[in-house]
């Protein structure tokens, strides 16, 4: 939910404990966006934290009274009847430091501003909705990291899949005091007896890097369909590949939304038939309907699944209105398998925009010189041959990043926790797969572009004609050999705004 704040004139998202959606998160992530927490959610953090207190004083809750993992069966305090309420109490919380230090263990890169903002809120989110049990104060000096933008040192080694634990073991240290801030900082927050646990109980990196990498991921699947008609008529391509009664035969929903798209970007306005080169053309140009599809479908799947885990509680235990259940509510076995199948169907969609590139090379596809090169001048002219390797260069990590990762099996914490989702990896292969494919969707762009500059005929009389108009105007006019890096990052930079070339579209 956004409304706007008055003043600084930034939209305003307001965090409840409901669900978030994924626009919010990276508004905040971006800094474009500010939170605001109703009053009420802060009485219903409260009402939890007491429900979770009875439990404990009235029965065996984990963590709270319990060891942890294999420990669970350990109790914090075994002589509490030798003990005053006081020093029982100063026992736990000693436990709850211990438990916090030990697992503060990660290693290796250290999440990026972006990433660790929007964990953050996540983490806020989450806890707003109640099931924790946490104290009111963590929530409150979470809240005010967030408001001030201060960022912990959140590392990237240490999560399966069960919780981000060594993450947020981090994170609630450094809101103690006990670690430095990495960028401003609050008063350091009293964690209670009963609150580490809790706080940890989390997938909030998980999480924040998914929503991340999926909005990215949306944004370029748009750009994929405005880049493909263009280099569909840069190639001339017959539009026969896209049309209804085509697509109705076999009709896939996704696939006749997609046809339906490329047909309405590519078709002239005034209902003339542009010049067809082909009886037939290769599958870069007539495939694309069926490949850009499952894709949309599969990364469909991803964001409805991140709909239902960015808002509700998931930790372990669970607080509920009559007291606390135990369960495994933390897998994030849904999460990973979409992940999985999303980085699976977006593969294809960025290896058919290398088929499409390596027409754009050929002078009997085009109709233009060959590697559309300004050969009139010099025959042996290199053109655009060099950007075929370094899309390939791309392409070739995200066939490494496809890779499925929920067929691995563990076990650990003595053999009691003999299963994990590896959601966190599989979400960073996506991350990295999203950065790949800028490169391989940009080099296409950029080569479609130079082929619609050489024969701007072919894209004239198209809803094509305004973005062929605003991208031909940010490259280099010369088509003599020449470092062509500087054109290709232009035309990555632009690929978020193309999605609204869309806009209109009735499919």
């Amino acid at each position: 939910m956004t409304d706007m704040d008055a003043s600084n004139d930034l939209p305003r998202v307001t965090l409840d404990g409901t669900p978030l959606r994924v626009a919010d998160l990276v508004a905040l992530a971006d800094r474009r966006a500010r939170v605001f927490v109703p009053d009420h959610t802060l009485e219903t953090v409260e009402r939890a934290h007491r429900t979770l207190l009875a439990a404990r004083d009235s029965g065996i809750v984990y963590g709270a009274n319990t060891g942890v993992g294999a420990n669970r069966g350990v109790p914090v305090v075994d002589d509490a009847d030798d003990l005053t309420p006081d020093e029982e109490r100063r026992e736990q919380a000693a436990h709850g430091l211990r438990l916090l230090r030990s697992h503060a263990s990660g290693i290796g890169e250290v999440e990026d501003d972006r990433v660790t903002r929007a964990a953050l809120v996540v983490r806020l989110n989450q806890l707003l909705a109640g099931g924790s049990g946490i104290s009111p104060g963590v929530v409150q000096g979470l809240l005010a990291a967030v408001r001030s933008d201060s960022l912990p040192t959140l590392h990237r080694t240490g999560s399966i899949g069960t919780g981000d634990l060594t993450a947020l073991a981090e994170l609630a240290l450094t809101l103690i005091g006990e670690f430095p801030w990495r960028s401003g900082g609050v008063p350091p927050v009293v964690f209670t007896e009963t609150d580490s646990l809790p706080f940890m109980s989390s997938s909030a990196v998980t999480l924040a890097t998914t929503a991340l990498a999926a909005d990215v991921a949306a944004r370029q699947l748009d750009a994929a369909t405005v880049v493909a008609a263009l280099s569909f008529r840069a190639l001339r391509g017959s539009p026969e590949a896209f049309d209804p009664q085509v697509h109705a035969a076999r009709p896939h929903p996704g696939q006749v939304r997609e046809a339906a798209r490329l047909r309405w970007l590519t078709e002239p306005l005034d209902g003339e038939p542009l010049p067809v080169a082909r009886l037939q053309d290769p599958f870069g140009l007539r495939a694309s309907p069926q490949v850009h599809a499952p894709a949309r479908t599969a990364l469909g799947v991803l964001l409805d699944a991140l709909d239902r885990e960015l808002g509700g509680p998931a930790e372990n235990p669970l607080v509920v209105d009559d007291g606390v259940r135990h369960h495994g509510q933390f897998h994030l076995a849904t999460l990973a398998w979409s992940l999985d199948a999303a980085r699976i169907g977006l593969h294809p969609v960025f290896s058919l925009s290398t088929s499409r590139l390596g027409l754009l090379m050929r002078a009997d596809m085009t109709g233009l010189p060959p590697f559309l090169a300004a050969t009139r001048r010099n025959a042996t002219s290199s053109g655009l041959m060099i950007v075929e390797y370094v899309a390939q260069d791309a392409l070739a990590h995200m066939r490494i990043d496809a890779t499925p990762v929920t067929s691995a099996s563990i076990s650990v914490s003595l053999g009691l926790e003999e299963h994990a989702s590896f959601a966190i990896q599989s979400t960073r292969l996506l991350t990295s797969m999203v950065r790949s494919s800028g490169a391989v969707l940009a080099v296409e762009l950029f080569a479609a572009v130079r082929a619609l500059q050489m024969a701007p005929d072919r894209v004239a009389g198209t809803r094509l004609l305004p973005v062929f108009e605003r991208l031909v105007a940010l490259i280099d006019p010369s088509t003599d050999d020449r470092p062509l890096g500087a054109d290709i990052a232009r035309m990555e930079a632009e690929l978020p705004t193309l999605g609204a070339a869309l806009r209109d579209c009735p499919a």
